[in-house]
């Protein structure tokens, strides 16, 4: 008797009607990043959400270990807003943006890796900000990863927050966070079509902040 198959038909073993596995996303951050629902809003992903309150780049430095053993496919991360309201400079905080993606492209040189604009908070710290997400567009693709500049969606012309996007010039209220969403699915949907890298890249950090010229 002839056991073989007519054609089109597949085994009962055929596993490629199976679901494809989901893609973990690491979300790393500060409150901004806590308060999203981002399990909600992204259901076709494994959403792990590693925002925590209070944070400042000091503390995302040593939560790298952490972001490591989960073996992401993405990391999204925003951090840095809690230093420039501790009063720490803007060298300081891009100098830990620039270590902690320096270690992640290291320590995970298949994940992809998207780097989001500090966001506009109240106008007195506009220039500080700008200067922050100016350096830190400039130094992502050195390590290959993409830059969310958050910036023109979310601030008015003189640098402040948008009065609809938040209560009290700092946290993100329902239309804050769809704003954020507007830009931030298209940039995820641009991440995900990258290749992920197969071997480690030689990455030489700075060793001089420079301010750039405007």
């Amino acid at each position: 008797m002839n056991d073989a198959q007519p054609d089109g038909a597949t085994s009962e073993h055929d596993d490629s009607h199976q679901p494809a596995e989901r893609d973990t996303v690491a979300f790393v951050g500060d409150s901004l990043t806590a308060g999203g629902r981002w399990a909600d809003w992204f259901p076709d992903l494994n959403v792990v959400n590693l925002g925590v309150g209070g944070s400042t780049t000091d503390d995302l430095i040593a939560q790298i270990d952490d972001v490591v053993e989960l073996r992401p496919d993405e990391v999204v991360m925003l951090i840095g807003t809690n230093d420039l309201g501790t009063r720490q400079t803007v060298e300081h905080l891009v100098r830990n943006i620039e270590t902690a993606c320096v270690r992640l492209r290291k320590e995970l040189p298949g994940s992809r890796m998207l780097v989001q604009s500090i966001l506009p908070r109240g106008r007195e710290y506009a220039r500080r900000i700008q200067d922050a997400n100016i350096h830190l567009r400039q130094f992502s693709s050195t390590v290959r990863a993409q830059f969310l500049d958050l910036w023109p969606a979310m601030a008015l012309e003189d640098g402040e927050l948008n009065p609809k996007f938040s209560d009290d010039r700092l946290h993100l209220n329902d239309a804050g966070y769809e704003a954020w969403l507007g830009e931030l699915r298209p940039a995820l949907v641009r991440l995900r079509e990258m290749p992920p890298m197969t071997t480690p890249i030689q990455i030489i950090k700075p060793d001089q902040y420079t301010r750039p010229a405007h």
